[in-house]
C-alpha cells in the first residue's frame, strides 16, 4: 500500500514538473500550454486517488 501512495506522490510531483515548464528555444509557448493542462490534470488526478487512498484506509481500521 505504501508503494502505490509513494507512486501517485511521485506522479503529483511529476504533474508538478511540467505544470512549471519554462519556455526555451527547443520547447515554444505552445507545447508549454499544452503541458501546463496535462500537469494540471495529472497534479488533480492523483491528488484524488491518495485522497481516496486515505479514506479507505481510515474506513478499513
Amino acid at each position: 500500500m505504501y508503494q502505490l501512495a509513494l507512486l501517485y506522490l511521485a506522479c503529483i510531483l511529476a504533474g508538478f514538473a511540467l505544470a512549471n515548464l519554462p519556455t526555451s528555444s527547443v520547447i515554444t509557448a505552445g507545447i508549454v500550454s499544452f503541458f501546463n493542462i496535462i500537469g494540471g490534470i495529472a497534479i488533480i488526478v492523483f491528488a484524488l486517488a491518495l485522497l481516496y487512498l486515505g479514506v479507505k484506509a481510515l474506513i478499513n481500521k
